[in-house]
């Protein structure tokens, strides 16, 4: 069976679709479906594109989910040339399966790709990719309230050699894992930990990237954070070591009392499609927003004035955290015990709602995927 594309950025190919022979029952896919947790579980299917220098993207398939065959001396084993993305696949109460702004996640994979030295995935690609994968496990989508389809595309050097240069080989995938509610019981504020040791990326380095080596340098700290009882870590500027920059997964926006939204701006931040679209809300309700470089000092000289009256972080996964207190080895910033703050959660709900269906996408931010 193959199903075609064609695409005006990208020449013809065609996705050569093979079942998988020994799927999930469908009693055994309710079951995860009722208490899926998050990347616990996988699809039946996945999505593969292969390039190359001299052929350019080809052998585009939907195969069954299991084990990549990889030569030992596959360039991304050894010198960290890969790069992924995250976005989500919505039930709406008709049973019909969206996306929430796939063409900005293909565009930060495009980027990525540039600064990883990979091949660029056309932005019609990427998008297809999805729907063939969802074509095939569209029941893998639940419906039950804050759940959805988590979709990981990733790509990575798959030549077999042993050299410091750009890969010649490089794969493309898609695997899928459905995610329950992220906060059970309710969203809660969390406490995160403040690392002076340490930093996430280096200035012209790989931070504006989603690459696994970022995730990788931030794991320590992340250990530091769970000891000192925090959830969290947040990381500053690698050059001055004085300005805010994300967390370890998640983009950090403080709100002041007059409404006002400010975000670090930084070459080395990883640009969140879900922290733009919320400011993208935010202004369309007459809200300042501000991307700045922001002070540790100032937040907390700020926070003690009572000027910086919330904070979140905000990502694909839990879409907006909120942040109760800020913890750090000489001081603290926020109350532990405080509660979620009143622009945050009406924000989170907004969005929330455009992705669910449950109202108008006037921002024409949803693209259907089993369509």
């Amino acid at each position: 069976m193959t199903l075609s594309l064609s695409l005006t950025d990208v020449s013809p190919l065609q996705f050569a679709v093979t079942r998988n022979p020994n799927p999930r029952s469908d009693a055994d896919r309710e079951e995860i479906l009722a208490n899926p947790g998050f990347g616990q579980y996988f699809t039946d299917h996945m999505v593969q594109i292969h390039w190359s220098e001299r052929g350019g993207w080809h052998r585009a398939a939907v195969e069954p989910y299991g084990k990549i065959a990889l030569d030992p001396a596959a360039a991304a084993l050894h010198y960290g040339q890969e790069i992924f993305e995250g976005l989500k696949a919505y039930r709406h109460a008709d049973g019909s399966v969206w996306t929430f702004r796939p063409d900005k996640n293909a565009e930060r994979f495009q980027r990525s790709a540039r600064r990883l030295a990979l091949p660029e995935l056309p932005t019609g690609l990427f998008i297809e990719s999805l729907k063939q994968l969802v074509a095939i496990d569209g029941a893998w989508v639940p419906a039950a309230d804050e759940t959805c389809l988590y979709l990981r595309p990733f790509m990575f050097a798959a030549e077999a050699f042993l050299g410091v240069r750009a890969a010649k080989k490089v794969y493309y995938f898609v695997i899928a894992s459905p995610a329950g509610a992220y906060f059970k019981g309710g969203v809660k504020p969390v406490k995160i930990w403040l690392s002076t040791e340490y930093g996430r990326a280096g200035f012209g380095g790989t931070g504006a990237a989603k690459t696994g080596g970022n995730y990788a340098a931030s794991l320590l700290p992340q250990q530091e954070a769970y000891a000192e009882g925090c959830d969290q870590v947040l990381f500053l500027d690698s050059v001055e070591n004085t300005y805010l920059e994300e967390l370890g997964g998640m983009n950090i926006v403080l709100v002041t009392k007059d409404g006002t939204l400010i975000t670090p701006d930084s070459p080395s931040i990883l640009e969140g499609v879900t922290r733009d679209s919320l400011l993208e809300l935010a202004e369309a309700r007459g809200h300042t927003v501000e991307r700045r470089q922001i002070s540790i000092d100032e937040w907390r000289d700020r926070a003690a004035s009572g000027d910086i009256v919330e904070a979140f972080a905000c990502g694909t996964a839990a879409v907006v955290t909120p942040i109760a207190q800020l913890k750090s080895r000489g001081f603290s910033i926020g109350d532990p015990d405080a509660p979620a703050g009143a622009l945050t959660m009406s924000l989170r709900k907004e969005l929330t709602d455009i992705q669910y269906g449950r109202v108008e996408d006037r921002f024409g931010w949803l693209t259907r995927l089993d369509a």
